[in-house]
């Protein structure tokens, strides 16, 4: 009711703090044109109530029933919090108009508030990381359960591997299968990207690579080529999200020969 009188003096005002709860629909109504009205202006509003449901045109090019997110009532909104919005509007209105802007100083009560508040998100960021870096290590180290535990040597061949990550978990990952008596198939895999999601995606290469087809009682090995078609084919299907793809090596090895052919895409 009061907005009429200060109309004409909008100049003056930086941020404008509404308190307004069980508003029927003539107030909101109203409340609401005299939200448009301000923010013609540049000015800035907070809304301390409930969702209007009257949507608000200048928030949306789309008027919706959510066009108008509000806040929530002033018990709940800390005095460093509205300093914070109040200073960032005040700036913004004091240079629309072509006003000199200086760094805003909060009182001494919103210093000790914030201090306290700071003190308390460090902390909960502390423990944040502390058990994101234990499910990482967790994590890592059910990745390297899908490593191979024990290599195929033979008087021919012997084996050696090192798995070095440089983070707990990794986009790389390797294999060594006796497939049958004469053969043995390894294969080193490089997944795009870093973290999780790559160390997720070196177990579906693990799972989608196959080296041999058995069928009844008779097997089929594949060659070096046919694993990589194969493995592409599997990941193509997956339709992975972010463009993920992996370089691979795969090499078949006949222990008798010692021929070594390979493929690597």
């Amino acid at each position: 009711d009061a907005f009429p009188q200060i109309r004409g003096r909008l100049d003056l005002i930086g941020t404008v703090i509404i308190e307004a709860e069980d508003l029927d629909m003539s107030q909101q109504q109203k409340l609401a044109r005299i939200i448009e009205s301000l923010e013609m202006e540049n000015i800035g509003v907070i809304l301390l109530t409930s969702r209007v449901a009257l949507p608000v045109k200048s928030f949306s090019l789309v008027p919706s029933g959510s066009s108008f997110s509000m806040a929530s009532t002033m018990e709940s909104v800390s005095i460093d919090e509205l300093w914070v919005r109040i200073s960032v509007n005040l700036a913004y209105r004091k240079k629309s108009v072509g006003m000199a802007v200086k760094p805003a100083v909060p009182p001494k009560q919103v210093q000790t508030i914030s201090k306290n508040k700071l003190a308390e998100q460090l902390t909960m960021t502390g423990a944040l990381v502390d058990n994101l870096a234990e499910q990482l290590r967790l994590a890592g180290l059910v990745q390297q359960d899908f490593l191979p535990t024990q290599l195929p040597n033979t008087n021919e061949v012997r084996w050696a591997t090192v798995f070095l990550p440089a983070e707990w978990v990794s986009g790389d990952i390797y294999n060594v299968v006796r497939i049958d008596e004469q053969h043995i198939g390894f294969y080193v895999a490089d997944v795009v990207g870093h973290g999780t999601p790559a160390a997720l995606l070196t177990i579906f290469v693990k799972q989608a690579l196959v080296m041999r087809e058995t069928i009844n009682n008779n097997y089929h090995i594949y060659s070096p080529a046919e694993v990589m078609k194969n493995l592409n084919v599997r990941m193509a299907a997956q339709k992975l999200s972010g463009y993920q793809f992996a370089t691979c090596c795969y090499c078949l090895l006949d222990i008798k020969t010692l021929q070594l052919t390979f493929a690597r895409a």
